[in-house]
């Protein structure tokens, strides 16, 4: 799949940096826009946001001074953003898609996926209605299609999809998904998703490598929602693999769904740790750690983001993939 550890690669053109730095829900403009500088600065070349994070406008006007300043260019950079729950609408798809752009100043992104395969109320592009009806896959998919055709995206794929909707999709695609984002890491490895994934010639893009460590503090500080938090960074085993190595734990956690052949978007705004995140070419994990780390996967029960948290009501839809 893969011509070099810094890319994963299709037959279909698609090539996209193994490292990224991702964004999350609502940040502050201000973190944004110093964690973009910071692993532009670095090297990355790989941007994640989404409509529904409200990170676009904070991750397009750092992009745009790096652009005009001529300090990258356009075809160096790799960006992917997602259409929101309220946009899985065939007839919402080129109004958000082009709404995205605009937040981003960019005439095309690299990527565009479905960011959850429940839709929730359309009542216009500026209002937000947690309520889930019914979700048109095929539908959807086509107006995906369109938005590669007219040029606004050059590749499409799916996020938090289960493999029997990711089959469904294919069945009649006519552009295919080119990766599927989902959660992943040693506490769920999400095994049977990834080698779905790699029998279709799809990329796997792991969010939430290291765990998402603050999530637990955001639920308690704005959902008021206590929720038990694994620490994988205090992961015993992880720390003495780390030491071994004399590397970081997030360095190792990282390295390990590399060398699992997945792409990963780990979210930082500390620029001592974005710079560490990035350092993981240089060493590699043996067949004893790797055996370890495997064995650490707690299959669904390691999973830790669910949309269903903040939007309980939506697991009594058709379409609730986990």
């Amino acid at each position: 799949m893969a011509n070099s550890e810094t890319f994963r690669v299709l037959e279909e053109g698609f090539k996209i940096p193994t490292i990224g730095l991702g964004t999350s829900y609502h940040e502050k403009e201000e973190v944004v826009q110093k964690a973009i500088d910071a692993a532009l600065e670095v090297g990355y070349r790989h941007f994640d946001t989404a409509f529904f994070y409200n990170t676009e406008k904070s991750v397009g006007k750092v992009l745009n001074k790096w652009l005009s300043s001529g300090r990258i260019k356009r075809e160096e950079i790799f960006v992917t953003t997602k259409l929101p729950f309220q946009g899985a609408h065939a007839d919402a798809v080129e109004t958000f898609l082009k709404k995205s752009l605009e937040n981003l100043q960019l005439d095309y992104v690299d990527l565009y996926l479905i960011h959850f395969p429940v839709a929730f109320k359309y009542e216009g592009i500026d209002k937000f209605t947690p309520e889930a009806v019914e979700t048109d896959h095929i539908s959807l998919w086509k107006k995906m299609e369109e938005q590669v055709e007219v040029g606004r995206t050059k590749f499409i794929g799916i996020s938090n999809f289960n493999n029997s909707q990711i089959k469904k999709i294919m069945k009649i695609a006519t552009i295919k998904p080119v990766c599927s984002q989902v959660e992943m890491h040693v506490y769920f490895q999400n095994q049977d998703h990834v080698s779905f994934c790699k029998d279709n010639n799809i990329v796997v893009i792991a969010y939430a490598p290291l765990g998402t460590p603050n999530l637990g503090q955001f639920l308690d500080e704005n959902l008021k929602k206590a929720i038990k938090q694994p620490h994988l960074l205090n992961d015993t085993i992880v720390r003495k693999i780390a030491e071994k190595h004399n590397k970081t734990p997030a360095q190792i956690l990282l390295r390990f769904l590399i060398q699992k052949d997945v792409c990963v978007i780990p979210k930082s705004s500390n620029p001592n740790r974005i710079k560490e995140n990035f350092q993981v070419f240089d060493f590699k994990l043996d067949s004893r750690d790797m055996n370890m780390l495997e064995q650490l996967d707690k299959g669904e029960e390691g999973r830790i983001v669910d949309l269903a948290i903040f939007f309980p009501q939506i697991k009594e839809n058709a379409e609730y993939p986990f």
